[in-house]
């Protein structure tokens, strides 16, 4: 009993009573334990639970995948931005904008029913398909909503462009240009002299007489009308490569092999100058229609711009990777065209100096060039086709389909008439502006000759474009004339347009 006193002395003196104690226990036990009957009596109380419970996993778990996007649920089409907006709107989470306080409506889209009824469905065991009858209408399956917002879009496209940028054009169809008629070409004249390749060719310009250069290092001047020789000119130690007649001046330039350019005053009939610079043989020349420059190219692969009175450099233009096979000029930019053995045309700006265009579309060497002369455009020619371009960017306008062989050198005249000599002596004729060949031929060799020298090498148009004249490995110059005789009766055209042909 003491021990007991001493004990309940001291937690009274504590401050903290022992029947104060007991009673907050009690207290707490009570509050733990008395309060579940009431809990469990009251059945709304339950049913709300059981909601919220069922309402949160199906937020989290289903409500994403049920409700439509805004894109399909809405008759009109958005922009990008409300596309973006209702992508963005899918993407996040449901759960915090589904989730109201209070009795405050949920607010969803027009297809999707509100969360309360998707879970009094789960409470009531219905069937996916029934709704609760409240009055409203039955849900749309999402496959036929789908559908529904495909076909309103296709309608909208149809009615609406699309932005710029995705455009779909549609291609017109494609119409054939139907070839003018001409008439063929046959042998007029033939003339031996040389005793080598016939190499280049050059009219001038009062159409009285023109000039060949050879493998056997002459120029030879002959009389177009009759064909007779003129005169010869010796100066050259290689092949004579190329030829040009000064429309403005009385001289006649030419360049060969030997890496010399010469200019020959034609009323001496002397070399008055030379240009020096060219590394390596030289093997094409052309003059500038209105300047007094020459443009030459060769196997250094560089075409070279001289001023005709000082003989100095005006330009180097450079950008050719192999030998320059030809050289043009014309007035209008570009007003230096060359093309290569390295597969390429270049245009090039002679003010500047500079490529202002590469053409890249030959599969191989390029070997020749020919401009119209009234159209303001070229056409190129080489081992694998012939292609037409347009000035002054270069864009390309159609292929000369049908000459199978390697061509060396082509020529244009006014009538629309574009000729293509080929390495084995095959010859075609064709219209300039459908690319339809109205003639094919081969050239008659040199009694004596063998099969492996029929081939052209050089050709040009005289003045009138009535005759074509033709340099070959037989060592013979030919002149070629139309046919007076031929009508359209005669010789009809054979137009046959493939659908694989385009003219750009």
């Amino acid at each position: 009993m003491a021990e007991s006193s001493i004990q309940h002395a001291d937690v009274e003196t504590s401050g903290y009573p022992l029947q104060s104690l007991i009673q907050n226990t009690v207290k707490a036990t009570h509050a733990l334990f008395h309060g579940a009957p009431t809990v469990r009596s009251t059945a709304a109380t339950d049913s709300t639970c059981t909601k919220l419970k069922i309402a949160s996993k199906y937020r989290d778990g289903y409500l994403s995948s049920r409700i439509l996007p805004r894109a399909i649920d809405q008759p009109h089409i958005p922009t990008t931005g409300a596309l973006v907006a209702a992508q963005t709107s899918l993407e996040t989470p449901l759960t915090h904008n589904l989730i109201t306080a209070g009795d405050e409506p949920i607010k969803t889209f027009k297809a999707a029913t509100s969360v309360e009824d998707e879970v009094q469905r789960v409470l009531d065991g219905l069937s996916g398909k029934q709704l609760k009858a409240k009055g409203k209408k039955a849900k749309v399956p999402t496959r036929e909503l789908v559908l529904q917002a495909a076909e309103r879009g296709a309608q909208y496209a149809i009615n609406q462009l699309p932005p710029p940028g995705q455009q779909i054009v549609r291609k017109r169809v494609y119409e054939p240009v139907r070839p003018e008629w001409h008439a063929p070409w046959k042998l007029m004249r033939v003339i031996s002299g040389h005793i080598g390749w016939v190499r280049s060719l050059a009219v001038e310009p009062g159409n009285k007489w023109f000039a060949s250069g050879s493998v056997d290092r002459t120029i030879k001047i002959w009389d177009l009308a009759s064909g007779t020789l003129k005169l010869t000119l010796t100066g050259h130690i290689s092949p004579v490569r190329g030829l040009a007649v000064s429309s403005r001046h009385p001289y006649l330039f030419s360049c060969g092999e030997d890496k010399q350019v010469k200019c020959w005053d034609l009323e001496t009939n002397k070399v008055v100058r030379q240009y020096h610079g060219h590394l390596s043989g030289v093997y094409s020349l052309a003059l500038h229609p209105v300047l007094d420059v020459l443009v030459t190219g060769g196997r250094d692969s560089v075409a070279r711009v001289w001023d005709m009175r000082t003989k100095k450099q005006v330009h180097v233009l450079a950008g050719h990777k192999s030998t320059i096979s030809s050289v043009e000029c014309q007035e209008a930019d570009p007003q230096v065209i060359s093309s290569s053995m390295d597969w390429t045309v270049r245009l090039w700006d002679l003010a500047a100096g500079k490529s202002m265009n590469t053409l890249t579309h030959h599969k191989k060497s390029v070997r020749a060039l020919a401009l119209h002369p009234t159209e303001f455009g070229f056409a190129s020619g080489g081992a694998d086709t012939i292609k037409q371009w347009r000035c002054p960017k270069g864009d390309f306008v159609q292929n000369f389909d049908g000459h199978n062989a390697i061509v060396n050198t082509l020529s244009a005249n006014s009538d629309g008439v574009l000729f293509s000599g080929g390495d084995n002596g095959s010859m075609r004729f064709w219209d300039w502006k459908s690319g339809h060949c109205f003639q094919e031929t081969d050239t008659v060799v040199q009694p004596g000759s063998l099969d492996s020298e029929a081939g052209i090498f050089c050709s040009t148009f005289d003045r009138t474009g009535f005759r074509l004249i033709t340099g070959e490995a037989d060592k013979t110059i030919k002149i070629w004339k139309e046919d007076e005789d031929a009508t359209e009766e005669s010789h009809p055209i054979d137009f046959r347009p493939s659908l694989t042909r385009r003219r750009h």
